[in-house]
């Protein structure tokens, strides 16, 4: 692998993880791991492009028929994919398919980038990771293959002990905080064989005294009412909490700061 290579480009295809869901700024749009690497990458090189093209509940069929062949018209030089973990998480998800639209993705994106990567998804500890684990980890076997047959580099978050910490994660139990993004930057980074800029990227977070058990009881409550009945409720419905919104970035432009 080249190290510190110059990249002038980098497009993000995928859905809320790649967005930015929960790493929110303070004009109510989200930042996120993307951006944040798109901006180290910016500094040095300048003029770099970024596009995101990435939109939360998309599912691995909806990113390839809306995502995929618009960043390879892109040509950039980097693109990252990260799809199909949605799919895992539907009560009724067919993992052939999955596995065949995750390899028409790669098979589309490799030739039209000078790197393409993809990343085992990270995981929250808990009881819906245990239930939907075989399925996620039946999906990071393909992304294995896919990246050797087609050359392209994966990030491993799913085996980074920091990442699984619950308090990595949002209230919605389904998205990083800012800290888990910059970690995920930081993993991505090192990984496109940059100098890393935290070399603890994936040490654990400090050993806290876990709360007691009422304050566990009104967090589970407060996320089934908030979270969980009105994700279950779009299931039922049909509905995606993505219907209608726009790519966040769906042009390949220059890098400009979000926070500046």
């Amino acid at each position: 692998m080249q190290k510190n290579p110059t990249y002038t480009s980098l497009v993000a295809v995928g859905d809320s993880f790649t967005e930015g869901m929960s790493d929110l700024l303070p004009d109510g749009s989200y930042r996120g791991w993307a951006d944040v690497l798109a901006g180290r990458m910016a500094a040095r090189t300048p003029g770099f492009r970024y596009a995101n093209l990435a939109v939360r509940g998309k599912l691995i069929q909806q990113i390839v028929d809306e995502q995929v062949d618009v960043a390879a018209a892109m040509q950039p030089d980097v693109i990252t994919l990260v799809g199909g973990l949605n799919d895992t998480l539907r009560p009724k998800c067919d993992m052939v398919r999955v596995r065949d639209l995750l390899t028409e993705a790669v098979e589309r994106l490799a030739p039209s980038c000078k790197q393409l990567v993809l990343m085992r998804s990270p995981g929250r500890e808990g009881p819906v990771q245990q239930r939907f684990r075989p399925r996620m980890e039946e999906l990071f076997v393909c992304v294995d293959e896919l990246a050797e047959r087609h050359g392209a580099l994966v990030v491993d978050l799913y085996g980074a002990p920091s990442l699984s910490d619950q308090r990595m994660w949002d209230v919605d139990r389904l998205h990083l905080t800012p800290e888990g993004h910059r970690r995920v930057a930081e993993a991505v980074w090192q990984t496109l064989g940059y100098d890393p800029e935290d070399t603890e990227w994936r040490t654990p977070m400090p050993a806290t005294v876990p709360p007691h058990w009422l304050a566990r009881r009104i967090a589970d409550a407060r996320f089934a009412k908030q979270h969980l009945l009105p994700w279950i409720g779009r299931r039922l419905t049909g509905r995606s909490s993505g219907d209608g919104l726009p790519p966040k970035r769906p042009e390949l432009l220059p890098y400009q700061d979000p926070t500046a």
